[in-house]
Formats: structure tokens, sequence, C-alpha cells
């Protein structure tokens, strides 16, 4: 039997500083993994004379008061990010198709696409500016139009988590809309003009034929969403919120932060990540294979 030998070219020669970078900063840094287990002094080296403890951190991680809140506001924020931020590009999406206007919808999708490329660190920067109770254009509206005392949104239990998903959702639904946008525009046109011919109106032909015609992208979109529901983000949380304000946006990936590099507790912090990244392994595994089901969804 014939040996089938690996044949090289120029594409493969391309993907290799990819490659390379991926190793050196995916897999190698979980060599790292090792001080969950450990009570770990760094003086020692990585794999020197460590104290091996076995789930010692992880009984810790689960014993401290702030744990629950924590896995809960991961959790919280995280659902709602991803229900608000796939519901409302399906609706913006069906919406913009029934423009009229070819440049004026052109023009929307473009405007509402661009914040995406914008990075967490100026948009946190805005919004603070935004939303300052003293100076902020929203406390100037609420409190000179309708009469509302300032709110100190980024400063309140109650308003931070709405900012976060509202924030987070005019971010990213512009990316959303143009996936479903494509979907539309793969339904067979001949649709509408039958609709046309029998008299149904615009509402009858969304229902009829604009959401069942995307019912698969929806289907496949919503469930690899499952796969973050960990996901609470990291980048824009740690950029808008502050210590008065943990006991409703404090997530586990600003959680491991604070333990690991402010703290120096790098091993509870190692516990804990590893945790996260246990049950996101796992709900992305069940997503895919979901996706797979019922979507015909194939990574290969």
């Amino acid at each position: 039997m014939k040996k089938k030998r690996l044949k090289f070219n120029e594409l493969h020669i391309m993907l290799l500083p990819t490659v390379i970078i991926i190793i050196i900063f995916r897999y190698i840094p979980m060599a790292g993994l090792v001080m969950a287990f450990q009570d770990f002094l760094p003086g020692k080296g990585l794999f020197g004379e460590q104290e091996w403890i076995g789930l010692n951190n992880f009984r810790y991680l689960f014993s401290m008061p702030d744990s629950k809140t924590i896995f809960f506001n991961t959790l919280y924020i995280a659902s709602l990010k991803i229900f608000f931020s796939f519901l409302i590009p399906i609706i913006f999406a069906i919406l913009l198709d029934e423009l009229n206007s070819k440049h004026f919808k052109k023009f929307t999708q473009t405007i509402i696409y661009l914040p995406h490329f914008i990075s967490w660190v100026v948009l946190a920067g805005i919004f603070i500016d935004i939303l300052s109770p003293q100076t902020g254009i929203v406390n100037k509206v609420l409190q000179n139009v309708f009469g509302i005392e300032p709110i100190f949104f980024l400063g309140s239990n109650k308003w931070f988590p709405i900012v976060l998903v509202s924030t987070d959702v005019w971010k990213g639904f512009g990316y959303g809309t143009i996936v479903f946008l494509a979907a539309i525009s793969a339904i067979d046109p001949t649709l509408y003009e039958a609709a046309n011919i029998d008299g149904a109106n615009r509402w009858q032909k969304i229902l009829h034929i604009t959401i069942p015609g995307m019912s698969m992208m929806i289907v496949l979109i919503g469930v690899l969403r499952l796969g973050t529901v960990l996901n609470a983000g990291f980048d824009q949380v740690f950029n808008l919120y502050s210590p008065i304000v943990y006991r409703s946006g404090d997530i586990i990936d600003t959680f491991v932060y604070r333990l690991g590099i402010v703290q120096a507790q790098f091993d509870v912090a190692t516990a804990a990540g590893l945790f996260k990244s246990v049950i996101a392994f796992v709900l992305v595994a069940t997503s895919y294979y979901v996706a797979y089901k019922f979507a015909n969804y194939k990574l290969f």
C-alpha cells in the first residue's frame, strides 16, 4: 500500500506565518495551565519544585464571596448581548430591505457598519464623555427636555449592565445586519412577484416569504452564538467599569485579570480561566453539533 505524501505549494508558505503566530501565542502558553493545580510561587519557575495541590485552587475560587455574583454577571450580561445582538440585526435587515432607494440603503448600511471597526478603547472614551453626569449630552437632554435629574450611568449598578448591552449591540448590529441582508438577497424574487399578484401587502410578504427564507441563517447564527454565552466582553467591560459597579459589572474575564495581573494570584486566576475555558469548549462543541444537525453547517 502506497503512502500518501503531503504536497506543499505557495499557499501553504503564505499560511506558515499565521500558523507560527498561533503556535507561539495560543498553544505554547497552554503549558501554564499547570498553575491551576499548584501552589504557584513565581520564584521557583513554572516547572520547578512547585507544590501540587490538586483542585484546591478551584475550591478556593468557588468559596470566594464574590464568585457567585461574578458568574451570574457573566451569564446575565452575555445572554442579554446574545439575545439583542441577534434580534435587532434581523429586524433592521428586514426594514432595510424594504427601502426603495438603493443609494440611501447603501449609505445606511455603510454608516451602521462603521462602529464594528472602532476599538473599545476609543469608544469607551467617547461613551464616558457622552454619559457623564455633569457634561454628558445624554444627561443634558434628560435634564433640559424631560426634567430628569442627571444619572450616573457608569457608576450605577442599576444602569451599568444596560449601558454594556446597549453599547455592545450598537457597535455590532451593523455586521449582523449585513449577514441577514445576504440571506434575504438569496430569496427567489419570483416568490415576491407571485405574492404581489395574489394581492399580499408588505407585512404578509415579510411574514410568509422573507422570514421563512431567512430561517436557516437565523437558526445557524442563533445556535453558533450559544457557544459565546460566557464571553461577556472583556475589552468593553474593562474600559468602562470601575470598583463602584463591580457588583453588577464584574465578569469572569475582568476577575481573572485582577487576580492574576493586579493581585499576582497566578494559580487561582489560572483556575478561573481554565474553568471558563472548559465550559466554553463544551458549549462551542455543542453549538457546532446542533448547527450541523439542524442547519447542515460544516467546518470542512
